[in-house]
């Protein structure tokens, strides 16, 4: 485990040594271009008349140390089923010196990195409990939620035009402190659980040698006068194919496809236009179209949510309501922020009874079509520089994959998974602590400014 620790860390530092040579390069390239076609200038008009502050592309102090803070967060992010939002936007605004807007898009880049590489890492891995045979990526229970997930992501958008900083930054702290506080329980609780099981399996580990060392004083006795022991069977990986299910990765593949054209074609119309409207509309029946067919199997046990570990053949109708109302506000609550809904799913999950393992994995497997569908609209936008929007999502990939080795190895050794809850309620509530000063510090230039703290028009 050291070397290839050892491994990740020369690698990591061989990034930050490319990354050097390729910016310097690029400023060179830059150089030779007229001022007009520099996209590293301090200010950059958008598509839809936006200027945004791209600081300069200088490899220094500032990137250095935003670099250390987007792995950390980035393996954070990783083990919890977050992302690092919550690290990356903080980050990119107050040391490299991105303007909000564009620091929001480069995190999407950054998020989208992560939960890739979480996933194809996920993809080789088995559900924990040994008795249940099935992908530690739960599809049925990403088909229920994704879906709704984007179309709550769509609302949650157009609500943080509406709304002012003071309201966002209100909601965020009540929001993300409840939810970091809810899942810091939840850990505890696992945690007292994990000890139990501990300790019953050592008292039975003491009885089972007590026994074989009054049968090996037996003749004939079962141990034949050695001493036996038992072990749990392996959770081995398995090849990338056997871990995919293709039918329900197809519907969420072509749910993305729609939702995303819908999104690009809704920022090249007259915005609050009768076309406008029935664009964004039109996302309302395929999302809620999609996960009310999976609701319905659920509902009358043709699906079930197998990683749950238990014989559910049919889920109350009360429950699948209220868990696709919650993962629509999950979604709603994710893009009013900026974080992406898997801020909301993974301690959802948890509720709902799903292993935390099972719950990071699947959190993220949804986060990833969320953020990249971000990601190709805001490339389209010209809402961020493809240099930096490269170099961090290539450092948090990395980041990425070393949290994913590290916890498992971790997990594995101590045998406890509550540790996954109390990583996922730490980045929430560290991002809310950062997240928040970000929104007070724009609270107060805009109270210094003048301007207005009230609702604002969607249409203009």
């Amino acid at each position: 485990m050291a070397g290839k620790i050892g491994t990740l860390g020369v690698g990591f530092l061989v990034l930050l040594a490319l990354s050097s040579a390729a910016v310097s390069a690029h400023e060179e390239m830059l150089g030779s271009q007229p001022s007009s076609q520099n996209i590293t200038g301090k200010e950059v008009q958008s598509h839809l008349g936006y200027k945004h502050v791209w600081p300069d592309i200088r490899f220094g102090w500032k990137i250095a140390v935003g670099t250390m803070i987007a792995f950390v967060g980035a393996a954070f992010g990783s083990v919890g089923g977050v992302g690092g939002g919550g690290f990356f936007i903080p980050m990119l605004t107050l040391i490299i010196g991105f303007d909000q807007k564009s620091s929001i898009a480069v995190s999407k880049c950054m998020i989208t990195g992560t939960a890739t590489a979480t996933v194809m890492y996920n993809l080789r891995r088995r559900h924990p409990t040994p008795t249940l045979d099935l992908p530690i990526i739960d599809y049925d229970l990403a088909l229920l939620f994704q879906p709704v997930l984007v179309l709550g992501i769509s609302i949650g958008v157009s609500l943080n035009v509406v709304l002012s900083d003071w309201m966002i930054t209100i909601l965020l702290f009540i929001v993300l402190l409840g939810v970091s506080t809810k899942s810091f329980f939840k850990g505890v609780e696992t945690w007292k659980r994990e000890t139990i099981t501990k300790k019953n399996m050592f008292d039975a580990s003491k009885q089972l040698q007590s026994n074989d060392v009054e049968d090996k004083y037996i003749p004939g006795g079962p141990s034949n006068g050695t001493l036996t022991e038992t072990k749990e069977p392996e959770r081995t990986a398995v090849p990338v194919l056997d871990n995919v299910r293709w039918k329900e990765l197809g519907v969420i593949v072509a749910v993305w496809i729609i939702i995303l054209a819908l999104q690009i074609v809704k920022n090249y119309v007259a915005k609050c236009s009768l076309t406008y409207w029935l664009v964004e509309l039109s996302q309302i029946p395929v999302a809620v179209g999609v996960t009310s067919c999976q609701a319905v199997k659920l509902y009358k046990g043709r699906r079930v949510i197998a990683s749950k570990g238990e014989e559910t053949p049919k889920w109350p109708l009360y429950k699948l309501v209220s868990y696709c109302a919650c993962g629509t506000a999950a979604g709603m609550l994710g893009g009013l922020l900026g974080l992406g809904g898997a801020f909301m799913l993974g301690p959802m999950f948890l509720e709902m009874g799903i292993p935390p393992q099972v719950s990071s994995a699947t959190a993220t497997f949804a986060m990833t079509f969320s953020s990249s569908m971000s990601v190709v609209e805001y490339y389209l936008l010209n809402r961020f520089p493809v240099p930096y929007a490269l170099y961090f999502a290539a450092v948090t990939t990395v980041s990425a994959i070393a949290g994913q080795h590290v916890a498992g190895k971790v997990i594995k050794k101590l045998g406890r998974a509550s540790l996954i809850i109390f990583i996922l309620a730490f980045t929430i509530f560290v991002s809310s602590l950062m997240l928040g000063g970000i929104g007070i510090k724009n609270m107060i230039k805009n109270i210094e400014h003048k301007d207005s703290l009230g609702f604002q028009n969607i249409c203009t």
